[in-house]
């Protein structure tokens, strides 16, 4: 899917990775930095309750600084400077699970980002334009380093992005196959992941899978696609071993297992 398609890049680039996913509350700010508000107000309240009456070393203390962490922009950015503010507020770095080095360059994934209004991408803009943003009580900006930079940004197009927003992409559709063709493909991908399974199991699974997703096309409600397919495999096998065994499974599970909606 075009989530696993960022991991994939980073992974053949060697580069870090760094990951985020959209929902309705996001805001453009917490992709830049984010403020822990809840940690500071508990160090004020421990702060008041030991009756600190240095105010310098209470003012240290409760620095707004101290309780910055770097957003996943930041680590895109500028991981140095990232690595740097993540240690002063005892954070730890995004999981690097495909060994990918930091200092190769970076693969960014906002996901989802139609989830969002378009405050969002308007937001970012100026950070991705300039290069730069500043952190507020962080004493330098944050400036975008040399080391390379790849963005990827996915949408299922349930909001229009601005034009201005788009104007700065490249925009690569990707688009399901039809018919024989999806099938086809479903079985390609299956043996890619599941090579011990027989083509008759695959294939099974890819025709139930295509009529279920015609189904709901046509009703235009969400159709399952590539996960789905891959999850029923993968369901199927793990509860039987034998090929005939995993079609009879195939059979019980076909009018419910991928009919998530109510109108079938």
């Amino acid at each position: 899917g075009k989530t696993q398609l960022a991991r994939a890049a980073a992974k053949a680039l060697g580069w870090a990775f760094v990951s985020c996913t959209i929902d309705a509350r996001s805001d453009a700010a917490d992709l830049l930095y984010q403020l822990d508000a809840v940690t500071r107000l508990g160090e004020a309240q421990i702060t008041a309750a030991l009756k600190k009456d240095d105010e310098r070393e209470v003012r240290e203390l409760l620095a707004e600084k101290r309780f910055i962490q770097p957003g996943p922009v930041w680590w895109a950015f500028s991981w140095e400077s990232a690595l740097e503010q993540a240690e002063l507020v005892g954070v730890k770095p995004p999981p690097q699970l495909d060994q990918g080095k930091p200092e190769a360059g970076c693969v960014l994934l906002i996901d989802e980002i139609d989830k969002a209004d378009a405050d969002l991408p308007n937001g970012l803009l100026e950070a991705f334009g300039s290069g730069r943003f500043q952190p507020p009580g962080v004493d330098n900006p944050v400036t975008r380093s040399d080391r390379p930079l790849l963005m990827v940004i996915t949408t299922n197009e349930e909001r229009a992005l601005p034009d201005a927003f788009l104007r700065r992409c490249l925009v690569l559709h990707l688009n399901f196959p039809e018919g024989e063709a999806l099938e086809a493909f479903f079985i390609d991908r299956g043996k890619a992941h599941f090579s011990e399974v027989t083509r008759v199991v695959l294939e099974n699974a890819a025709r139930q899978v295509r009529a279920d997703r015609e189904h709901w096309q046509q009703l235009n409600l969400a159709a399952p696609g590539l996960a789905e397919y891959l999850d029923l495999i993968r369901a199927v096998t793990r509860q039987e071993s034998d090929e005939k065994d995993q079609l009879k499974l195939l059979e019980r599970i076909n009018h419910f297992m991928l009919r998530k909606h109510p109108e079938a």
